[in-house]
């Protein structure tokens, strides 16, 4: 499975990006993706996930509320629409993806075997 993440950017406080993650290769009948980010200095951690075959989402505490994953199932690609943006978003996002999860590992960033190459989102004050 080949992940491609795209748009991330400069944007002020406040705004809005949204990312797309596409999928290709070897896909499964039911998977799961997720995004993850890196802030500068910080450990790798969890932002939102949807399972492919119900469109089930899952968040962050610290996004909820401001960021939408979504999915295309023809394009195989899932998006990740954040609006009000904070310097504290300021991360390298990641876009990750694995066979169906159970629900006690869909924040676990070790439990993805398949990774994007991360898009950086700046977000500036």
């Amino acid at each position: 499975v080949q992940l491609q993440a795209s748009g991330g950017g400069l944007v002020q406080a406040g705004g809005s990006l949204r990312l797309s993650c596409a999928a290709s290769g070897r896909t499964f009948g039911d998977y799961t993706m997720g995004w993850f980010r890196q802030p500068p200095g910080k450990e790798r951690e969890f932002v939102a996930a949807i399972r492919w075959r119900f469109g089930s989402t899952y968040y962050a505490d610290s996004v909820e509320g401001r960021f939408t994953i979504s999915r295309d199932n023809a394009k195989n690609t899932v998006y990740l629409q954040m609006n009000s943006l904070s310097t504290e978003d300021t991360a390298v996002y990641y876009c990750a993806a694995n066979g169906r999860l159970i629900l006690s590992a869909i924040r676990n960033k070790d439990a993805y075997s398949y990774w994007g190459q991360g898009t950086l989102v700046t977000v500036s004050s």
